[in-house]
């Protein structure tokens, strides 16, 4: 279970990668529009995305297991955040809707990485935890 001061933590770090990812859209549009751009940006989000799980795990200070719960808590949150944006305030992102659509695709895909990340990272420090 995580600590009232995990929760927050957590909570912040969704909302800062949140809006990140929306600066990136709404001022690089091109990052994600222009087909090798934007196929160079999903392959260097995967960096990205475990620096933002390797954030998570360090600023939380989760304990091994800890880590599948506190990184859901910043992706649910993220999550959250970007359909509310999407559906009611998708000029947070662009105007253009092609450029949002495939903003839509890029973020989806780093939830996606993140997830695998959080689960290969929780599941390596619950064995070396076990190790010791």
């Amino acid at each position: 279970m995580l600590r009232p001061r995990q929760i927050v933590i957590c909570t912040s770090l969704a909302v800062s990668f949140w809006l990140l990812a929306t600066l990136y859209i709404r001022f690089m549009p091109m990052f994600v529009t222009d087909p090798l751009q934007g196929d160079i940006g999903f392959i260097t989000s995967i960096p990205v995305c475990w620096l933002c799980i390797w954030l998570t795990v360090r600023l939380a200070r989760l304990e091994p297991q800890q880590i599948l719960a506190g990184c859901l808590l910043v992706l649910a949150d993220a999550m959250l955040i970007d359909g509310i944006a999407l559906r009611w305030f998708h000029a947070a992102y662009t105007t253009d809707e092609r450029t949002a659509r495939l903003g839509a695709a890029w973020l989806l895909w780093g939830y996606g990485v993140s997830a695998w990340i959080a689960l290969f990272v929780a599941s390596r420090r619950a064995r070396l935890h076990q190790a010791r």
